[in-house]
């Protein structure tokens, strides 16, 4: 391969990492979005959570169109990649125009309805761009690719909640504490354009289709395959839909539960320094995690897990400073970097042992969180959820795909699904929050919107777990040691 094709593929990935960076950015908007929703239309917390619920299950439905389509008819064979792609981002870009009139009717189903469309064509990305990270270059690099990726998405992810904070309620001396819908608008049209240039780019791209393969073997290879025959895949399935549960929980409620008088009643306005926090944590984690697919010496490589979380750190600070945003408060925060760092030592390139380590660390800080006596430092124990979830996604699919083989694509589409528990989970712990409108003595001295974080705790406990047997499972399959690449979903 020459130079000049070897750039070709750079020049594609990088208009493929910012459909990742477009990931991450909506889902923490969602985020932004949650407590504004619940006070225009004055929602329960559980019913809040619907907007969780609404753009992660279109992930599910998505995936289970798209298997069912696959059944019949190859997609990615019969449309090629960027075909599929394209038709993916302009189905986003749909649903982001679907704001516009959502906004002018005052709808919170129609709200609803807009995100799910926006998250039907993610779910179509996302099938389509996991494989064709791996495609643009050398396989032997395909990793270093798909981390990368995942970084630009939790960068996404951290300056999302930024920037649509600013869009709604501005900044420094001119920011405003009354909402409006009519703000929604704009930062929603800019996206959905942004979401057909990127579709036009792909289309006219010259991304190579997928090898053409024998349609009958894989109808042969479909009805042939059986999850039960796989405890890791099933169990694995389970901890996708676990993790994108925990993940998306932790942030979906804090905004009640900094609103709450324990934690210092923070209104709408002032919670995007958090979001951007919590979502750059899973950005520190990434790009730390990042650091273990370069070739390096054992000496710059512990230089750089310490220099990068510090970059990625101070990219979450220069980015909130920029809005405006006051983060005295953060300065306490690496405490809690420099203990993921120390775990991230422990567990090294060891799928399992990263997984188990992770998640009796993720645990260990929900339990300090619900009975830390002060509320300014229990909230970044729950915080710190980010940071112990930010390299599982992995170490989940690694362990759930091994020992797979010619299955293992299917075995991906399974997992992808399951992306479902980002919709579920948090309407779980929704429902614990309001049961502070009937029962306002709270429970074990606390208010049921601070005992909700029961929730992230069992679900970290279940990923320890997984963490800790899967790995007897492969074992007894002949599989001894999964190493896990790092990077991110």
């Amino acid at each position: 391969m020459n130079s000049e094709n070897v750039q070709t593929k750079w020049g594609q990935f990088i208009s493929l990492i910012i459909v990742f960076f477009f990931w991450g950015f909506v889902g923490s908007a969602n985020d932004i979005l949650i407590p504004v929703f619940k006070k225009v239309f004055t929602l329960s917390q559980v019913q809040s959570q619907l907007v969780a619920w609404a753009f992660y299950a279109a992930y599910f439905v998505g995936s289970i169109i798209f298997f069912l389509v696959s059944l019949k008819s190859d997609v990615l064979q019969k449309f090629g990649y960027k075909k599929t792609l394209s038709a993916g981002l302009l189905l986003s870009a749909a649903g982001s125009f679907l704001f516009v009139p959502a906004a002018t009717m005052a709808s919170f189903p129609f709200f609803l309805t807009a995100l799910f469309t926006v998250g039907l064509g993610f779910s179509i990305q996302q099938i389509v761009a996991n494989p064709l990270a791996i495609k643009m270059g050398s396989p032997d690099t395909g990793a270093h690719r798909l981390t990368l990726a995942g970084g630009i998405n939790s960068f996404g992810t951290t300056i999302g909640a930024i920037l649509l904070g600013i869009a709604l309620f501005g900044m420094g001396d001119n920011k405003k504490t009354n909402l409006s819908l009519e703000d929604i608008k704009l930062p929603f049209i800019i996206l959905g354009l942004a979401f057909i240039i990127v579709a036009v780019f792909m289309n006219f791209s010259k991304i190579e289709d997928p090898a053409k393969v024998d349609e009958e073997e894989v109808k042969v290879a479909h009805s042939k395959f059986n999850i039960l025959d796989y405890p890791q895949l099933y169990l694995g399935m389970l901890g996708i839909f676990i993790y994108v549960g925990t993940e998306v929980t932790i942030i979906s409620n804090l905004p009640a539960l900094l609103h709450t008088a324990e934690f210092g009643n923070v209104l709408e306005d002032a919670i995007a320094p958090f979001i951007a926090l919590y979502w750059g944590s899973l950005m520190i984690g990434r790009w730390n995690g990042g650091v273990n697919v370069f070739n390096t010496s054992n000496l710059v490589n512990t230089a750089l897990k310490f220099i990068v979380p510090a970059l990625a750190f101070g990219v979450i600070i220069g980015a909130n400073i920029f809005a405006a945003h006051d983060v005295s408060s953060f300065y306490i925060y690496p405490i809690w970097i420099l203990l993921f760092i120390g775990v991230s030592f422990i567990g090294g390139k060891n799928a399992g042992k990263t997984l188990m380590l992770f998640g009796v660390s993720g645990l260990l800080m929900m339990v300090l969180g619900l009975f830390w006596p002060n509320p300014e430092i229990a909230k970044f124990f729950f915080i710190s959820g980010g940071l112990f979830l930010s390299i599982m996604w992995p170490s989940i699919f690694d362990l759930a795909i091994a020992g797979l083989g010619k299955n293992t694509g299917k075995a991906s589409s399974f997992l992808i699904m399951m992306i479902l528990g980002g919709g579920v989970i948090p309407l779980v712990q929704g429902s614990i929050c309001d049961l502070d409108a009937t029962h306002p003595e709270g429970i074990l001295g606390i208010t049921y919107t601070h005992f909700s974080y029961i929730v992230p705790l069992i679900g970290f406990a279940y990923l320890a777990f997984y963490g800790f047997y899967c790995p007897k499972i492969l074992k007894k399959q002949g599989i001894s040691h999964v190493i896990s690449e790092g990077g991110g979903h």
